[in-house]
């Protein structure tokens, strides 16, 4: 679990995070260059949810060597499965990181939503519904190792 104080945002618990794949962390199916290691560093803090419709199929493959669990959305209503999936966990503890349309309610109600504006960009459905965007996937998973900077940016 990741314990902080941020002043104004209050005193929040991060024991989940979930990841979606593609435009996420994922460019074309595959995961982007350095992801790997920072995962592995953020998940001896909280659980990772690796939440996919697995588009390319590549998915089991990718994540094979990573201690994360993969979530397959399994209906054509992944707005709803998302936003699902963080009432499950607890929507106070759970942070989400995404960039597409059906992302949007799941950043809504997490405890912190971030919208990664990446090489595929994002929708602004997801971008509204975000506490914080930003652009590169390794700058966003470095905030859960160098907290100090989660902090300064949600501070108010």
């Amino acid at each position: 679990m990741i314990s902080i104080v941020i002043p104004g945002f209050g005193d929040i618990d991060i024991k989940n995070l979930i990841l979606d794949f593609n435009g996420t962390i994922a460019k074309d199916g595959f995961l982007i260059k350095g992801v790997v290691e920072l995962i592995k560093r953020v998940v001896q803090s909280v659980e990772i949810y690796v939440i996919t419709a697995d588009t390319f199929g590549s998915v089991a493959n990718e994540l094979k060597d990573l201690p994360v669990k993969i979530i397959p959305m399994e209906t054509h209503d992944e707005r709803n499965e998302k936003l699902a999936l963080v009432k499950n966990l607890g929507s106070k503890g759970t942070v989400s990181i995404g960039n597409g349309g059906n992302d949007e309610w799941m950043l809504k109600e997490s405890l912190i939503g971030i919208c990664i504006i990446g090489q595929e960009g994002c929708s602004t459905k997801a971008l509204h519904s975000a506490d914080l965007a930003i652009t590169d996937i390794k700058n966003a998973l470095e905030l859960f190792i160098f907290t100090k900077r989660l902090k300064a940016t949600l501070r108010f």
